[in-house]
């Protein structure tokens, strides 16, 4: 597992300024010399999660952490950007942009260090991912130095248990915020109760049996996902939720088999992006459906920026069950910020929604736990 420590002496600290939305009354947390060590937070969160329950009536005051001096492991970089299929070669010759999804990884240790802590009321364990939205305001250099801030908010009630969100922003060293991120994480109620403990959870009115959707954007691309994508990406970004690792692990959590994660599978659809990808960028995901490995996934996406991954038609894989039935895992927008009129814009454009038919299927890639092959790469035009 890859550690996310900065060098000695990179101190993380606790922002009391008011240069942020964040809310102000977050209580102060341990000044910290350095970034967090990933392991002991993992290991603390799991020990805390049998003690914790998916309510909202508990108090929760919320909490933000800044780390400051942030400079970038170009080895680690690289690492990533070949698990998440984005060129290489750019990185090997020197060239300076940060892959939009990395700046995530960066700040994953804050994150974790306060989701693990003992007054943070939702289990670590089982949480699930299910949106995240990235503001990127101009590119970010490998070569820079960054200050990143994280914070979670209060407590809301989700369908299917609480919810709480973590926003995360990346400054410059004029202290100008250069990339921001909010991030969406839901503890299920085991029990099948409101978040609020008054009763049963509402069924979906259309929570019966429904006719498979089908893709509704065209289809650039089919990968082959192999059993070790999760191991890969927790290697490399520190996420070690066991959701991710082994089949054993994730029926534990009610998962029939290992599940990637959502991060992985924005970077990997935004990489087929990156050549139309501007300095200033806006991008909503929304995880529609966990993601089993293996499986073999359709990659859709038009030309106004949004894309989509599916899974179905296949058998013998963890994600193809049904024969012929497609299901969606993802959906998002990408919008240059010059293209992009208002936020209303983006989350409509996030929900998929468009009747362009499907085009011809692209080329297949296999991932495997060795470089990907790059043989018929299907790239949108």
């Amino acid at each position: 597992m890859v550690d996310h420590r900065l060098p000695p002496g990179t101190a993380a600290h606790v922002e009391t300024g008011t240069r942020s939305a964040y809310p102000r009354s977050a209580p102060p947390l341990p000044r910290l010399s350095t970034s967090p060590a990933l392991f002991p937070l993992l290991l603390r969160g799991a020990l805390l999660s049998p003690f914790k329950r998916a309510r909202t009536d508990g108090s929760w005051a919320p909490a933000r952490l800044t780390l400051p001096g942030v400079r970038i492991d170009l080895a680690h970089l690289a690492a990533y950007e070949r698990v998440c299929g984005f060129p290489t070669e750019a990185t090997a010759a020197g060239a300076d942009a940060l892959p939009l999804t990395y700046p995530h990884v960066l700040a994953f240790p804050l994150a974790l260090r306060i989701m693990a802590a003992r007054r943070f009321p939702l289990p670590l364990l089982g949480l699930v991912h299910t949106s995240v939205e990235i503001t990127r305001r101009r590119s970010l250099s490998a070569h820079g130095e960054y200050e990143i801030a994280v914070g979670a908010e209060e407590l809301a009630p989700h369908r299917a248990g609480t919810a709480v969100t973590l926003r995360t922003e990346f400054r410059d060293g004029d202290g100008r915020v250069v990339w921001e991120s909010s991030s969406t994480y839901v503890a299920k109620d085991r029990r099948g109760r409101r978040p609020d403990g008054t009763g049963k959870a509402p069924r979906a009115a259309n929570a019966g049996p429904t006719a498979a959707p089908e893709p509704a954007l065209p289809t650039r691309a089919e990968w082959r996902l192999a059993h070790d994508v999760g191991r890969r990406y927790a290697r490399v970004s520190g996420d070690c939720n066991p959701i991710h690792l082994y089949p054993f692990a994730a029926r534990l959590f009610g998962f029939p088999a290992a599940i990637a994660h959502g991060m992985w599978s924005v970077a990997r659809c935004l990489a087929e992006q990156s050549a139309r990808t501007g300095p200033g960028v806006r991008v909503r995901a929304d995880f529609r459906a966990p993601l089993p490995l293996p499986s073999t996934v359709t990659y859709a996406a038009a030309d106004d920026g949004r894309f989509e991954l599916w899974s179905g038609g296949g058998s013998g894989e963890a994600g193809q069950a049904e024969a012929g039935r497609a299901r969606p895992h993802l959906s998002g927008a990408m919008r240059n910020l010059d293209d992009l009129g208002d936020l209303g814009d983006l989350d409509e454009a996030a929900r998929g929604l468009g009747g362009e038919t499907c085009g011809p299927t692209g080329g297949t890639r296999e991932w495997t736990s060795g470089e990907p092959s790059h043989e018929q790469k299907t790239n949108i035009p």
